[in-house]
C-alpha cells in the first residue's frame, strides 16, 4: 500500500500538467468560431453559383440538372448534377483559409474521378485545376471553369492539357440556366 501511495504521489503532478494541457488544447480547438466559413467572404465567393439549374450543351437533350448547395456549415459547394440519361456526379469545392486557395474534387456513378488541387476564384469567374492520367497512362491537366454570365446564367468549360497548360484541348462547354422559384 505504501508503494501504491508513493507512486500516486509521484504521478499526480504529472498527471496534472498533462490534464491541464490536453483540456485547455481541446478548449482551443474545439471552442472554433462557429460559423467561420458563413462569415468569410472568399468562402462565399462561389455562392453566385447556388440554386437549381437546367443545362443546356452541344448534342445535350435538354434534361441535364444540376443543384448547387451550400454545405457543412457553408465551408463547401457542393454541386449535384444529372445528364437525364443515368449519369450522374457530384462536384464539392472549398476554401481552405489557410493558403487562401479553392480546391475541387469530382465524381461520377462511371467511376471518374478527378482532384483539382489549385483554384481561384473571384469576380463571378472560378477556374480549377489538377493533375490526372490519360488512357495510356500520360499525364494531362484539367482546367475546369466556373462564369456567372449573369444573375440566372454560368457557363461551364472543362479543357485538358498534355504539355503541362501550354495548349488546352476543349472537352465540353455547358450552359446553367436558373430554373424558376
Amino acid at each position: 500500500m505504501k508503494q501504491a501511495c508513493t507512486l500516486i504521489t509521484h504521478v499526480n503532478p504529472l498527471l496534472i500538467v498533462v490534464l491541464t494541457i490536453t483540456l485547455s488544447m481541446g478548449t482551443s480547438v474545439f471552442a472554433a468560431d462557429t460559423a467561420p466559413c458563413a462569415a468569410n467572404a472568399d468562402s462565399r465567393q462561389l455562392d453566385y453559383w447556388l440554386g437549381d439549374w437546367s443545362i443546356s450543351g452541344p448534342g445535350s437533350t435538354g434534361m441535364a440538372t444540376s443543384t448547387v448547395t451550400a454545405s457543412l456549415d457553408k465551408c463547401v459547394v457542393v454541386e449535384q448534377w444529372s445528364d437525364g440519361k443515368g449519369h450522374n456526379g457530384e462536384n464539392i469545392f472549398g476554401y481552405s483559409p489557410n493558403d487562401k486557395g479553392w480546391r475541387g474534387f469530382f465524381a461520377d456513378n462511371r467511376g471518374h474521378v478527378h482532384a483539382f488541387v489549385d483554384g481561384k476564384v473571384s469576380s463571378g469567374t472560378a477556374e480549377f485545376t489538377g493533375p490526372s492520367r490519360g488512357p495510356n497512362g500520360e499525364s494531362v491537366l484539367n482546367r475546369i471553369r466556373i462564369v456567372r454570365l449573369s444573375p440566372d446564367k454560368a457557363e461551364q468549360t472543362w479543357d485538358k492539357s498534355t504539355d503541362n497548360g501550354a495548349t488546352w484541348i476543349p472537352q465540353f462547354r455547358l450552359e446553367y440556366t436558373r430554373k424558376s422559384s
